[in-house]
């Protein structure tokens, strides 16, 4: 990866609340002409999960969902609608561990994460018609479609973010869910350090770090800025989706 020396973190105006079936690159294109932006080759837009899963018609009406007796077992475990359970179990591909007020699980995508990304925060919903947001099916195919549609031949990429825990910190941070036009991992073992000596282990989350800048943007609660542009940024890696940041299960010291 080259030096860089400085990366400018520019969060889009005027997004609007995002409904199923809105055209999202439209949407973002707006948001840049509204700026007075032009994307350049090397740039990337991380674009908040919420707005995704929306624009893709993954808001639930939890009056549609009818638990199953394993949810409602959990559920009561847990002390949570067992709707919401059962939307989290159908996006799991099993239970890690659960304890009143959490459940945290391996999400059919491979992430392992609190309610498999069920959200209710930041959701059009009332306690009279509650809903619940999954995330994108497919959050890498997700961003391709933005990269092609906004890129226009200019070789940028596109980041997908969401917030997660970390299993030995507390508090959540921005992490990388689909990534296209980037590499989302960055091997520098054989490159020297700075006394000459070839690094040996060190492989950085690239889309990750990306993904946690924006997110100090974005903001977590009421900011309505989900879509950032990070430019200043250089690579020399292909590009490779977000699959690449998941553990293999063979490396997994704590399963």
């Amino acid at each position: 990866m080259s030096p860089m020396t400085s990366v400018q973190l520019l969060a889009l105006p005027g997004i609007p609340m995002v409904q199923a079936g809105d055209d999202l690159a439209a949407l973002i294109d707006a948001g840049l002409k509204r700026a007075g932006l032009t994307l350049q080759a090397g740039d990337v837009l991380v674009v908040a999960q919420k707005i995704v899963s929306k624009a893709e018609g993954r808001l639930i009406d939890l009056a549609t969902v009818t638990p199953s007796a394993e949810a409602a077992t959990l559920a009561a475990e847990v002390q949570k609608d067992p709707r919401v359970i059962e939307l989290i179990l159908s996006e799991s591909v099993r239970v890690v561990r659960a304890r009143p007020g959490l459940v945290i699980t391996q999400h059919r995508l491979g992430f392992v994460m609190a309610n498999a990304g069920v959200d209710q925060s930041n959701v059009d919903s009332t306690d009279a018609a509650p809903k619940a947001l999954l995330l994108p099916r497919d959050p890498d195919g997700s961003a391709e479609a933005l990269r092609v549609r906004l890129g226009g031949g200019v070789p940028i990429g596109v980041i997908i973010n969401d917030s997660f825990g970390r299993a030995w910190r507390r508090g959540t941070v921005g992490v990388a869910i689909g990534a296209a036009g980037l590499p989302a991992l960055l091997d520098l073992r054989g490159t020297p350090d700075l006394f000459g000596r070839a690094l040996q282990v060190t492989i950085t989350g690239f889309a990750d770090e990306i993904a946690a800048a924006a997110s100090l943007v974005m903001g977590q609660a009421d900011e309505a800025q989900p879509v950032v542009l990070v430019r200043g940024l250089t690579w020399n890696a292909p590009s490779t989706s977000v699959v690449e940041l998941v553990r293999p299960p063979a490396e997994d010291l704590f399963q």
